[in-house]
């Protein structure tokens, strides 16, 4: 969801209109417009656009103008800077401040609130077409770079969940081995006893407790999750919040796998597996 866009737009009266837009990872469109360019009767259509072209994100808008040509003259208000000298006048008089020099005296009062006017004058047709063209625009580059981003992301989280399917042949190498390994144990461990048990009672409670540790659903579940994920990200326009749910459900899977495995081997893999998904979580979180 991450993005940047930038354009500029100029009037024939040389006013130069320059829009950038920002976003970054959110759940939904959180649009925050960093202007006061935009008339208040616009700023709803602008919105609209943006959050059907963007879809999610936190975006940032930023809209500024410059004046190439003749610059607007600002009206200095009277009045009040007549107001603010006598003020000032009186207060020299009636105190040590009247040994004060005057230099500086008018820089400093022009700078006093209100005295220069800085209300902006009505956006003309001209610029607004301007300045509503520079924003579309900008939303057009930002969603390019989405675009090039998305095929680098969607390619990377892509290789690591067919990764995690193999790894889960790499598991099946040390099936065999690995009820071996737990029949071995539970035997060294009945002959410790001072009692020998029955038999055939003793078969059937191996079983059960090897049945207990069976993971081949784990691997079947796992399989098909990784590939509902390759699915999901190859069909659907927007499967960001969805790759995240199905990558929730291979973490139990390999969680539920490692608890079960009793076998050193088997873990290092399934820590293999985790470390994988950790980077497509992440990543994930920067799909639409």
């Amino acid at each position: 969801m991450t993005g940047y866009g930038k354009a500029e737009k100029t009037t024939s009266t040389s006013e130069k209109y320059t829009a950038e837009i920002r976003s970054l990872n959110g759940k939904t469109c959180d649009i925050s417009i960093k202007t006061s360019l935009i008339p208040r009767e616009k700023e709803l259509d602008i919105r609209q656009m943006i959050a059907q072209a963007l879809v999610r994100g936190n975006i940032d808008l930023f809209v500024n103008v410059e004046y190439t040509g003749q610059v607007p003259v600002k009206q200095i208000n009277k009045e009040l800077l007549l107001a603010y000298w006598n003020q000032l006048k009186e207060i020299k008089s009636s105190s040590p401040l009247g040994e004060c020099d005057d230099t500086g005296i008018l820089s400093t009062l022009l700078k006093m609130p209100d005295v220069v006017d800085t209300q902006k004058a009505e956006i003309s047709e001209e610029g607004w077409n301007c300045l509503s063209g520079a924003i579309v625009e900008a939303v057009e580059h930002l969603v390019e770079f989405r675009i090039k981003e998305g095929a680098i992301l969607k390619d990377d989280v892509s290789k690591r969940a067919a990764i995690i399917e193999s790894y889960v042949a790499e598991v099946e190498k040390y099936e065999k081995e690995r009820i071996t390994s737990i029949r071995e144990r539970l035997g060294s461990r009945i002959k410790e006893l001072v009692e020998s048990p029955d038999p055939n009672r003793l078969e059937q409670e191996i079983i059960f407790y090897i049945e207990k540790l069976d993971i081949n659903e784990e691997k079947v579940r796992l399989r098909q999750h990784c590939r509902y994920f390759l699915e999901t990200i190859e069909k659907e326009e927007f499967p960001g919040k969805k790759l995240g749910f199905i990558a929730q459900e291979m973490g139990r899977e390999i969680n539920t796998l490692g608890s079960k495995a009793n076998h050193a081997e088997i873990q290092k893999w399934v820590v293999k597996m985790k470390d994988e998904l950790e980077k497509i979580k992440e990543q994930s979180l920067n799909i639409l």
